[in-house]
């Protein structure tokens, strides 16, 4: 019964995941919270981004892969679901779409601010 008991109760936990409504946490980089994906990796938003609709597609969705979500997963708060135009999901912040940028190398690393001055760090106000 109690190893059936820890199944379950890992089942569960393992299934809250998967449908978790924010990303997995925040970094402090430089002094700035920032939103971050389950590896730590630095989220990032696009200027060219229109609320709640990514324009990041093609080329642009390899270098900065957006930050999927999982099946399943649904809205709470600020946090939203968006519809990419293959038909995958992603989550967004306040409206934004949120991406990982593929030259962030390790947690923490936070190399793509400001590029092309259309990309900015995911901040946790």
């Amino acid at each position: 019964m109690k190893i059936a008991v820890i199944a379950l109760t890992t089942l569960l936990a393992g299934a809250a995941g998967t449908y978790a409504a924010e990303p997995a946490g925040t970094a402090t980089i430089n002094g700035q919270k920032l939103y971050t994906d389950a590896q730590g990796m630095t989220l990032y938003t696009f200027d060219r981004d229109t609320a709640g609709k990514s324009n990041c597609d093609g080329d642009c969705a390899t270098r900065w892969p957006p930050f999927k979500a999982e099946a399943g997963a649904a809205a709470e708060g600020d946090w939203t679901v968006v519809e990419r135009s293959d038909g995958s999901m992603m989550w967004a912040h306040k409206g934004k779409p949120l991406y990982t940028y593929a030259d962030d190398q390790k947690a923490g690393d936070a190399t793509g601010d400001g590029a092309g001055g259309v990309w900015h760090l995911a901040t946790a106000d």
